[in-house]
């Protein structure tokens, strides 16, 4: 008796709360007739997130900004044609001017310069030299003693080379290219995050979605067990104790399935928003049954991660840059130098032409020295330092690539291991459906009593979720093992995606 005053008190409650909130089941059907349902597999899923996400339109936009700077890079140590000049340069003034016996005159000056140069330089990064070659002309004219000059280099070559400086350039050309070959690989990194991130989103969503159809099928079947136990107890054939139990397990019904309902909407939107889809879309998930289920050799797997994935040369990159920088650190504390020299043809006379008329030899060679004397021993401790930071790049560098293979190796091995344990689940999935329906029929028979019924029900959706689980298990493993390794296992061929952004800036 007093359950049964719970459940009158319960239920008042219930109707009063539910009144609001409750799903109207022929109302949803409605909605539902008057839009067409979109059926989603996982990868469907995963191809909606590679091909319209936010997530990837920035992944494409890195992309293409690393490309560009490839190009730039191409581009730097190419001939360079270089125009410049000063068009006008007018000067009206008082100048001290020194006599030719030393002393000093103020004279006043008026004139209009103007001088053009065009050059061709071109670095040459193996030896950090620059070599150029030019021609130049110069017009000044003087409106005090009205008349007009002309000067110029017909033609002239020169070359500035560094001694003992550190070469950027050459330092330059062996990285560029790694970092370039780390975008790409990193483009295709990223590509399979996302498709492992929507993957979980995906599973997110079917485990709501089967909690909400699980609660819906227990909101019909507790419906239906009430109106046979209202006949029964019509008849006489059911104590109140039990009748009571029945009418408190169609709220508890009807409480899981306002729950999972809400829920169902949270992971709906998230699922919507992370794959582009529009929001008002309908979508049902299927079940990833088709699974081939394939073993994969633990050396081959680290093969093609040291092949395709950044890590190795990003290692090899940080090798290299800190080799650099104490390269750098030795070259820039210690003796500086360089010989600069020019050789060309120069002229002046009093029309344009008239230059480059027995134009005379120009040659200027120089070299110039920079020897720190007193630096009270701060060249000393810049070259330890960078040894001691270069020591340290190698101890890191050597303890990431150990990491490295680690991770492959576990991952490996773990995927294996998870072919057993979806097998297992699927099949305890199978008895417990099967238990479930025979638990229904019997208790409807009067068989068993609602007690019983409850554990088969609690123990077919557990073996449900756990079969879930062990899915998402093995599709978050599988890709992952993707991420890992830049491979596809079930094709043998690495992976490659084309950026559309990247091959229209190329068209362009």
């Amino acid at each position: 008796m007093i359950i049964k005053q719970i459940v009158r008190i319960l239920s008042l409650v219930h109707l009063c709360f539910l009144s609001d909130i409750s799903y109207s089941q022929e109302t949803i059907r409605e909605k539902v007739e008057t839009r067409i349902k979109m059926n989603l597999s996982l990868q469907n899923v995963v191809d909606l997130a590679i091909g319209q996400s936010s997530s990837v339109k920035y992944v494409q936009n890195r992309d293409v900004n690393y490309y560009w700077r490839w190009k730039n890079f191409k581009k730097t140590f190419l001939p360079n044609l270089v125009i410049s000049g000063t068009v006008p340069s007018y000067n009206q003034s008082t100048i001290p001017v020194t006599q030719p016996d030393g002393s000093i005159e103020f004279k006043e000056v008026s004139n209009l310069m103007a001088s053009a140069n065009l050059s061709l330089n071109q670095a040459i990064p193996l030896t950090g030299t620059y070599i150029y070659a030019s021609t130049s002309a110069s017009r000044l004219q003087d409106y005090y003693k009205k008349q007009t000059n002309f000067s110029g280099n017909p033609i002239s070559f020169g070359f500035y080379q560094p001694i003992f400086a550190f070469n950027w350039m050459k330092w330059s050309k062996k990285t560029e290219p790694m970092i370039y070959n780390e975008s790409q690989k990193n483009f295709i990194q990223s590509i399979e995050e996302i498709a492992y991130n929507a993957t979980a989103r995906f599973f997110n969503y079917l485990r709501i979605q089967t909690n909400f159809k699980l609660a819906e099928s227990a909101l019909k079947n507790s419906n239906d067990n009430l109106r046979i136990a209202q006949t029964k107890r019509k008849l006489g054939q059911i104590s109140e104790n039990d009748f009571s139990r029945i009418e408190l397990s169609v709220l508890n019904a009807q409480k899981a399935l306002n729950s999972a309902g809400m829920l169902q909407k949270n992971s709906d939107f998230e699922l919507k928003s992370y794959i582009g889809l529009d929001q008002n879309q309908e979508i049902e998930l299927q079940m990833p049954l088709n699974i081939t289920l394939f073993d994969i050799d633990a050396n081959k797997a680290l093969e093609e991660a040291k092949s395709n994935r950044p890590e190795p040369v990003n290692f090899e990159r940080r090798l290299i840059n800190a080799n650099r920088d104490l390269t750098q650190a030795k070259r820039g504390t210690g003796l500086s130098a360089h010989i600069s020299g020019s050789y060309g043809l120069s002229n002046s006379a009093e029309s344009m032409s008239e230059i480059y008329k027995d134009p005379k030899k120009s040659q200027v060679l120089q070299l110039t020295l920079s020897v720190p004397i007193l630096d009270w021993g701060r060249a000393a401790s810049t070259v330890k330092m960078a040894e001691s930071e270069r020591d340290l790049a190698q101890f890191d560098v050597q303890k990431a690539k150990e990491d490295f293979d680690r991770s492959v190796i576990v991952q490996v091995e773990q995927f294996s291991l998870l072919k057993d344990q979806l097998i297992t689940a699927k099949e305890a999935d199978r008895v417990a459906e099967n238990g479930y329906k025979i638990a229904l029929k019997r208790f409807q028979n009067g068989e068993i009593s609602i007690t019983d019924l409850n554990i088969a029900l609690a123990e077919r959706e557990s073996a449900k979720r756990d079969y879930i689980g062990s899915l998402s298990t093995y599709w978050l493993a599988y890709y992952n093992l993707r991420i890992l390794t830049l491979y596809d296992f079930e094709t043998n061929q690495k992976l490659k995606y084309e950026n559309p952004m990247l091959n229209s800036e190329k068209g362009g």
